[in-house]
């Protein structure tokens, strides 16, 4: 079918008349002037991709009169330009990729059919951990490990390069994916087959937004819907309402990116952002630098937030260049935007388009703060971090509370380390880590940190042994300009060595704390605190020993190691003696900003961008020398721990069958609020005791070969039973934290997994009850798939954070929402009861279906599938199975 807004298509330059453009503006409809710049992203995407099958001109006249149909929840369809992958998320697409191709091929179609048809990019930034740290060869310690872990992994990744077309993997010791991303990957524009037209994405990290901040709309999906749209499905999507953030004043001279981005978290959470798209506007956006705003975009999950866009400016264009971009296409870049209508002036309020509602910031307002101790949105001036730290010491355990007694707040607990005595309390820091691509990325706050460093060390202050520090840059750009620019030894003389390129603590692969440290936690039972510049806290991510993470600064995080706890008000108490014993305060070391500009002008430059980038894909030996198989389909090791065939396709006909109702299911669990993907699917260590462990050790494996969940998502069997194995899970059947719950029959606390296969080798159907939030957190396929490996067949919540939600309906588990005004609670359900869900055959979105008790009660609760895409989904068994239909017909 010929496009039918082919008479929109004109050459963008007379001298270049082969390269075109639709050109948006000859729609000659006044609403496209008042659409936020974030919708025109969609509204091109419609309008180029207008097939009339896939994507209809009924979605181009819905998306373009978005002012009336927002509120209406309308479906639209969206083709993301790329996707992204990180390899945690990554190995198990791939994993998903091959075992399609098996399924197709068993169907009687052509298995190489399934293959990317847009760019796919997935770069190994998950697996490192910081096993190493405060030495000089911690880096190629930590990444020498990295690759004793992961090797099958990796052999598996550069196979699928191989394999698949269309497919680039960025090798381990790169960087972070967002940051990269941001300094590299990203186009602005895309000038492809003839055309220009937005750059735009999705990625299978939920901190995939952070790209926003460069005027390209993105955010994150399960890894099961950016296959779909490898596969060159578009995104279903409800059409957002768009929140204008008003940006006004000048921060600050001692604020940092990071506080706004902490104050601006706290704020839209309390504004209720879910499900919806940011737009930041005003003139307060002109002083920010790209690298601020990715930080404000970065951390658009933790508000709750689809995307959080800023549109492209004058200083969008000026960082293109900066970090190394070619000028000729960033002159393009700029002249498209100009002739499409997607380039802006922050100070030009005539520009400023229509919003569902507008909110409003004064950067001058913003103090310096942290984050925690459990929730990125838990926003706690510095100055107030004394105070606040007790008061959650005693409160009752919850978000802001440690349930402490009276008596036990200023317990202490004696330790020996390196042959020397110390002391850790409540609150003491035993892991500070400047990490995140959130933060790393932005060279104001890492050039702040190190003259931080600098000051501190020339006043003779130090960082107590035992504390675990660590820099994990998001990319080598950032070591570079640390080490031209002298701070890097002083870095290094408070602990913070360079330790790895990726993730690491802010995923949780903090690695291990020395002993007697832990020995000393565990004897004092106390609560110990992490202070990270990461972008999340949940319990039980960073570390399990550290009960209480706080998110703060770099230049915070160096301050909190050196203080060595965060029962301390900075303004009254010093840091430390220096030399001639003169008390040194934080406000003495502090660096302003006049002198952290002088820096950044002088070593952040274009010539160390091009310098990192151009052999990014060549640079690592270990990669480069790693062998793998060139066949179009994979052989599958009977005896690999790390990648293995999933069930999931195992009985799959070309037949569709019609809908079951779920009848007598039994509660698994019984949950709360936020309730985290890290809860369900956690990604950090796998614990000795559990069944997971069980497996590997059965297997040959010692706890020092066990790697993570993470790194270990290519293998359905350990993932299955690593679901709800977080150690800080809080099941209402038992009343406490841990991975367990109770087998309703037989009355036993058994492992989540040990429950779930009981009821499963007896033939009965399972559900969970929670509360608010559901699914908050990371974009982890894994927190849907593991419900369904434990016969899981419906969820039923309060609320759903939205990609969780998007990945339940991807795996055929039913999200199912209470009414309004009705929970658990006011419905009296303890979760002993047995459910009985009836499913009509004939479905619509977001229908009502009756919920039965074995007790006799009964209730209407809604069915989340949001969109007719969604039910068809549901209807073939989940999205893959779906594509594996269309792909074998």
């Amino acid at each position: 079918m010929k496009n039918p807004f082919v008479h929109l298509v004109e050459s963008l330059d007379p001298a270049q008349p082969e390269k075109k453009f639709f050109n948006l503006n000859k729609l000659e409809d006044s609403r496209y002037g008042r659409l936020p710049f974030s919708i025109r992203v969609l509204l091109e995407a419609a309008v180029r991709n207008c097939d009339e099958f896939l994507v209809k001109k009924n979605d181009v006249e819905n998306i373009l009169n978005w002012n009336v149909m927002q509120h209406k929840n309308i479906e639209v369809p969206f083709n993301p330009a790329r996707v992204i992958l990180q390899d945690f998320t990554g190995v198990p697409a791939v994993v998903d990729f091959a075992a399609m191709r098996d399924a197709v091929k068993k169907l009687g179609g052509d298995p190489e059919k399934i293959n990317p048809v847009c760019p796919a990019d997935l770069v190994i930034d998950h697996s490192i951990q910081v096993d190493f740290n405060r030495r000089t060869d911690s880096l190629q310690k930590n990444q020498d490990l990295e690759f004793e872990r992961n090797r099958e992994r990796f052999e598996f990744l550069k196979w699928g390069s191989q394999a698949f077309h269309n497919m680039r993997i960025i090798p381990p010791g790169s960087g972070i994916i967002h940051q990269v991303n941001l300094e590299y990957l990203a186009r602005v524009v895309f000038d492809q087959d003839g055309y220009y037209y937005p750059d735009s994405l999705v990625g299978t990290d939920s901190h995939t937004t952070m790209i926003d901040g460069l005027g390209i709309l993105g955010w994150g999906v399960g890894g099961i819907e950016a296959e779909a749209v490898m596969l060159g499905q578009p995104i279903s999507m409800v059409l957002p309402q768009v929140i204008g953030y008003r940006l006004a004043g000048k921060p600050h001279p001692l604020v940092t990116s990071t506080d706004i981005v902490l104050t601006i978290t706290k704020h839209l959470r309390q504004v209720g952002v879910v499900g919806k798209f940011v737009e930041f506007f005003g003139p307060g956006v002109a002083q920010l630098s790209i690298a601020d705003r990715a930080t404000i975009a970065n951390m658009c999950p933790e508000y709750g937030a689809t995307a959080a866009f800023f549109p492209v400016d004058e200083v969008s264009i000026k960082y293109l260049v900066q970090t190394g971009r070619d000028e000729n296409k960033v002159k393009y870049i700029k002249k498209y935007l100009q002739a499409v209508g997607m380039f802006r002036d922050f100070c030009d309020s005539s520009q400023d388009p229509d919003f569902a509602q507008v909110v409003e910031l004064d950067l001058k307002t913003v103090v310096p703060c942290c984050s925690g101790p459990k929730r990125p949105q838990d926003k706690v001036a510095v100055s107030d971090m004394k105070k606040d730290f007790e008061s959650c010491l005693g409160a009752k355990q919850g978000f802001k509370g440690f349930q402490v007694s009276p008596e036990h707040h200023h317990a202490q607990q004696t330790f020996v380390y390196n042959n020397s005595e110390f002391t850790l309390a409540h609150g003491s820091v035993v892991i500070a880590a400047i990490t995140s691509c959130t933060n790393t990325s932005n060279p104001s706050v890492m050039l702040g940190a190190g003259l931080l460093a600098k000051k501190a060390v020339d006043a003779g202050l130090n960082v107590k042994p035992y504390i675990k520090t660590s820099l994990s840059p998001g990319s080598g750009v950032v070591t570079y300009y640390l080490r031209e620019s002298g701070v890097m030894p002083y870095l290094s003389q408070l602990g913070f060595d360079v330790v790895g390129y990726g993730c690491m603590t802010c995923i949780g692969n903090s690695g291990p704390l020395p002993e007697p440290v832990v020995d000393a936690i565990t004897q004092g039972d106390l609560v110990a605190v992490g202070v990270l510049s990461g972008n999340r806290n949940f319990e039980g991510r960073v570390h399990p020993n550290t009960r209480a993470n706080y998110l703060a600064s770099p230049p915070l995080v160096i301050a909190y190691a050196i203080a060595g706890t965060v029962r301390i008000d900075f303004e009254k108490e010093p840091l430390g003696v220096n030399t001639k014993g003169q008390q040194v305060f934080l406000k003495d070391i502090w660096p302003t900003r006049d002198e952290i500009q002088a820096v950044e002008r002088q070593f952040v430059i274009p010539g160390m961008f091009k310098e990192v980038y151009q052999k990014i894909e060549t640079v690592n030996e270990s990669w480069n020398s790693l062998e793998a198989p060139s066949e179009k389909l994979y052989f599958w090791n009977p005896k690999s721990t790390y990648i293995k065939s999933p069930p999931f396709f195992e009985n799959l006909t070309l037949d569709l069958q019609p809908p079951k109702s779920i009848v007598d299911a039994y509660v698994l669990l019984n949950l709360g609020d936020s309730v985290t993907t890290d809860h369900i699917s956690p990604a950090g260590n796998i614990a000795r005791n559990s069944p997971a462990a069980r497996y590997l050790t059965k297997r040959g494996l010692t706890p020092r070969e066990f790697n993570s969940y993470g790194s270990r998502r290519g293998n359905d069997a350990i993932m299955a039973r690593g679901t709800f194995a977080n150690i800080r899970l809080l099941n209402k059947f038992l009343n406490k934290q841990a991975p367990q719950t109770i087998h309703l029959p037989s009355g036993e606390t058994l492992d989540v997994f040990d429950a779930a296969e009981r009821y499963q080798q007896a033939g009965l159907p399972l559900i969970v009850l929670a509360g608010k939030e559901y699914g908050a957190g990371s974009s982890r396929d894994w927190a849907a798939k593991g419900p369904f490996l434990l016969g899981i067949k419906a969820v039923l919540a309060e609320s759903y954070e939205r990609i969780h939600r998007s990945n339940l309906v991807g795996m055929g588990v039913i999200p199912l929402e209470y009414l309004p005004g009705e929970n658990a609670d006011t419905l009296g359900l303890t979760g002993r009861e047995r459910y009985t869900i009836s499913i009509p055959d004939s479905l619509k979105p977001r229908m009502r279906v009756q919920v039965k008790l074995d007790t006799g009660k009964t209730f209407q609760v809604i069915m989340r599938f949001d969109t007719d895409v969604e039910l068809t989904y549901f209807h073939n068994g989940g999205i893959l199975n779906y594509m594996i239909r269309k792909m074998a017909k």
